[in-house]
């Protein structure tokens, strides 16, 4: 080895990844479940995805992926519109969809929640989560969906870390847009850190940064309207 190359086994590789929750959709409005059932974004949903893009012109990106369902590639396109790279639309990814609630999906999300909790306790989906945390919510979905269509937590996440893996592997220092959903990235932030902010739903529009390396995941901040600044 020459002194030169010594101790380059040991760079570490990481990437950035801005995850940004799609504008605020018309069943959002009404508080419906919306997994991979679709609503057009709102006036306020449009004025959402301009702010975070607004925000995000501070960040050039050398990738821009959101999941295929049409809120998140409308909201990316808004996105990029104020970007200074090159990318005018998101490459399209089913690996960052929302959670399908199957049967439930339309309803409203009070209802649903007092169903698959089975206990009339339970008024409202944040106190179902707040009772059982995401993952379990998603398993007693699944097992409350008289079809057996909604997905559980295993399956769940059998689709997304495959998408995780692809942004593992972009090349090293890279700055990456992915516009999703506010149950998958609540998602991420149950399962890579140890609080539970993931009991704040993250905001229409909001910014979650995270650091990727080929082995870590890293949370830098969660639900943020700025760049690592105040929610």
């Amino acid at each position: 080895m020459e002194a030169n190359d010594y101790g380059k086994e040991f760079i570490f590789m990481v990437v950035n990844v801005y995850f940004v929750r799609h504008g605020q959709t018309y069943l959002n409005e009404f508080n419906k479940m919306q997994g991979w059932s679709d609503a057009p974004l709102t006036d306020k949903g449009l004025a959402d995805a301009d702010h975070a893009g607004d925000v995000l012109k501070a960040v050039s990106f050398d990738y821009a992926f959101s999941s295929d369902l049409k809120r998140a590639v409308d909201t990316a396109k808004h996105i990029l519109a104020r970007n200074p790279s090159d990318h005018t639309e998101p490459i399209t990814d089913p690996a960052f969809r929302e959670v399908f609630f199957g049967y439930f999906e339309g309803d409203h999300s009070s209802l649903t929640a007092t169903t698959v909790a089975g206990m009339t306790s339970v008024k409202s989906w944040e106190d179902l989560i707040a009772m059982v945390g995401i993952e379990k919510s998603r398993d007693l979905t699944k097992a409350a969906d008289p079809f057996s269509r909604a997905e559980n937590d295993e399956e769940f996440w059998h689709r997304l870390t495959p998408g995780l893996d692809r942004l593992r592997n972009l090349p090293d220092g890279s700055n990456v847009l992915v516009v999703a959903h506010g149950m998958t990235i609540r998602s991420l932030i149950s399962r890579f850190t140890d609080t539970k902010a993931y009991l704040d739903a993250p905001k229409n529009g909001s910014i979650t940064k995270l650091t990727l390396s080929p082995s870590t995941t890293t949370v830098d901040y969660y639900n943020h309207l700025t760049l690592g600044g105040n929610q």
